[in-house]
């Protein structure tokens, strides 16, 4: 999976619970994402991976697999959260910052920035189109920070 560099927009469903911030359910709409964490203790029962116990958290949806949470590091009004998928095959990071009592922002960050800046004036390829990991309607999200660094883009899915 590489949503490397997708901005999404939460809403803050009603589960925070006073001082409690980074216990929470995040659902975004458009995207249909869901982000469960609690990241005080392992608490939360993954879907399909029970058998493993509860754990810190995961991220599911209308995305492939279940990403479970394999470690974070929170400071203030931000995490970084890393999740492997249901195959521990794949791995992301993700940063998650509150931007008000109700709105988060939710991006996955390093892989793809990262790539277009290696790669200034080259092709890149990056997988996930066509089999549901990257959505059509965000594929130029991808190709305008692509050209901000004169790359192409090879789709691989």
């Amino acid at each position: 999976m590489k949503l490397a560099f997708l901005l999404l927009f939460f809403l803050y469903n009603i589960c925070v619970q006073g001082d409690t911030p980074w216990k929470l359910s995040l659902t975004c709409p458009e995207e249909k994402i869901d982000l469960v964490i609690d990241l005080y203790e392992e608490s939360v029962e993954v879907p399909t991976m029970e058998m493993f116990g509860p754990m810190n958290g995961y991220l599911g949806g209308n995305i492939y697999g279940v990403w479970y949470v394999t470690s974070f590091k929170t400071k203030d009004k931000k995490a970084e959260i890393k999740v492997a998928n249901d195959l521990g095959s794949e791995n992301q990071k993700i940063e998650l910052q509150q931007l008000t009592d109700s709105t988060w922002s939710m991006k996955f960050i390093e892989d793809f920035k990262k790539m277009c800046k290696d790669y200034q004036g080259k092709i890149i390829a990056i997988t996930g189109f066509k089999n549901e990991d990257i959505q059509d309607h965000q594929y130029m999200m991808f190709l305008k920070y692509a050209k901000k660094y004169n790359c192409k883009v090879h789709c691989l899915g």
